[in-house]
């Protein structure tokens, strides 16, 4: 009789089916929902850092005779003052619900968008092709979150009325929309786009073109493998990186879109972008284009490891493949 094959623990289990790869559509879902997430967190975590940086921009007035550094501190000092003393701790989260808002279609678009530009692209090797992609998704990204960034703005902002004991402009997120709409028209949404989106390029150039580059540059040299430390070392660089180019359009950004229209269009201070650049270097020296440069590096540096760290776990987590 021939030999029977034995169906106890003897005979080796049969392969495995390879796992079936996941669909392009559910890998970009997936990432839409991973970007979000991690964004909220990195977002909340920092969100002080913002609310101290956007009133910093927002002082206008004459060079101190003081060496720029010592200027810079000072001005830190008494913003944080004054955020503390009129509305506490909840005041260093004032706007925090469209910064969060904001987030949900500003980052997805912009980190998803450049990841499939540059596999497009074959872009890996390339520098000015990572920039470009970085710029481009970054602008198509702030193009569509800029009313909710305009929101953000000014419901900061509005904390420096309580200070003077006047009553802020908006009471939430629904009060600001319904109101801007009224007063400055649906396009009202877009004030301060220009600048919004030169900004975004900016950001999106400096940002992702150097942690993307970094990261793979630490990998490949073997300074270390693709781990948190080498997500912490990238995302250190591109903050400053990012900080650097775009913060005199940070300043003008921010200073564009705190402006109303419409009804109170007799006060504006600034025609448009370029007359608030050079109205700032007028009055202000050049050294004011980067206010803010010093929490806004505080704030970016964080807010890129706890972005960054916590996005490359989860897709790893997910089952999908490094950034």
């Amino acid at each position: 009789m021939g030999d029977r094959p034995r169906r106890g623990g003897g005979g080796s289990p049969p392969p495995r089916p390879p796992p079936k790869p996941t669909p392009p559509g559910s890998q970009t879902l997936a990432k839409v929902g991973l970007t979000s997430l991690s964004a909220a967190a990195a977002e909340a975590a920092t969100f002080p850092i913002d609310v101290t940086k956007t009133r910093l921009q927002l002082r206008r007035g004459s060079p101190p005779p003081a060496p720029a550094a010592a200027a810079a501190a000072g001005n830190l000092v008494r913003v944080t003052s004054e955020i503390y003393r009129s509305g506490g701790l909840l005041g260093f989260y004032s706007g925090l619900s469209p910064a969060l808002l904001r987030h949900l279609f500003y980052t997805p678009i912009r980190i998803v968008g450049y990841e499939h530009l540059r596999n497009a692209t074959a872009a890996d090797d390339s520098l000015l092709a990572k920039a470009l992609a970085g710029g481009v998704s970054g602008v198509f990204a702030q193009i569509v979150a800029s009313p909710a960034d305009l929101i953000k703005v000014r419901m900061q902002a509005d904390g420096r009325l309580s200070i003077q004991g006047l009553q802020p402009r908006y009471s939430g997120i629904a009060d600001a929309l319904r109101k801007i709409i009224q007063d400055e028209g649906f396009l009202g949404l877009w004030r301060g786009v220009v600048p919004n989106a030169q900004r975004a390029f900016l950001v999106n150039m400096g940002e992702l073109t150097c942690y993307d580059h970094a990261k793979h540059f630490i990998i490949r040299k073997h300074i270390c493998d693709d781990n948190t430390y080498a997500h912490t070392l990238a995302s250190i660089a591109s903050g400053l990186c990012a900080t650097t180019l775009s913060c005199p359009a940070d300043v003008v950004k921010t200073r564009m879109m705190n402006q109303a229209s419409g009804k109170e269009a007799e006060g504006l201070l600034y025609r448009n972008s370029f007359d608030c650049l050079i109205k700032t270097v007028k009055y202000e020296g050049l050294i004011a284009l980067w206010k803010g440069f010093l929490p806004t590096w505080a704030r970016l540096g964080p807010w890129q490891f706890v972005f960054w760290v916590s996005y490359e776990k989860l897709r790893k987590a997910s089952g999908l493949s490094s950034f």
